[in-house]
């Protein structure tokens, strides 16, 4: 999934870990995904795209786990920021999807660089899941 959509694999996101409704991924720190040269703090653009993609792959990870093969699109995605990242530093995101109805997937997630207690930001996201992708029979 980290390298599934153009986006993801500009910014360089990769899976770290992956389990039956959770999931790992990191992004990188590069000079070209700053948003201020001044404080060298990664851009929101980069931190927002990780957490949906963690998120993304929770979901997808837990309908797998269930035998169920699906196609994901965000539904909402809300991202509470609590502070800037630190500089130079990669950014990691977990996400556990804690539900999943016949239709919809609902999943909690946090940004951070080495405690997840200390989070750079907050996720709380819905994913609805669409038809088996092309060639893949639904279950």
């Amino acid at each position: 999934m980290a390298r599934s959509t153009p986006q993801s694999a500009a910014l360089g996101l990769r899976a770290v870990a992956v389990g039956p409704d959770w999931a790992i991924m990191a992004a990188p720190w590069r000079a070209d995904l700053v948003g201020d040269p001044e404080s060298g703090i990664i851009a929101g653009g980069v931190v927002t795209t990780l957490l949906d993609q963690t998120c993304g792959l929770a979901v997808s990870s837990k309908a797998h786990s269930e035998g169920r093969l699906t196609g994901l699109a965000t539904l909402d995605l809300r991202i509470d920021y609590m502070r800037g990242a630190e500089p130079g530093k990669e950014i990691f995101a977990r996400a556990h999807c804690y539900r999943l109805t016949r239709s919809i997937g609902f999943v909690r997630a946090a940004a951070y660089e080495h405690d997840e207690a200390d989070p750079v930001a907050t996720a709380q996201a819905a994913f609805a899941l669409t038809a088996a992708p092309s060639g893949q029979a639904r279950s």
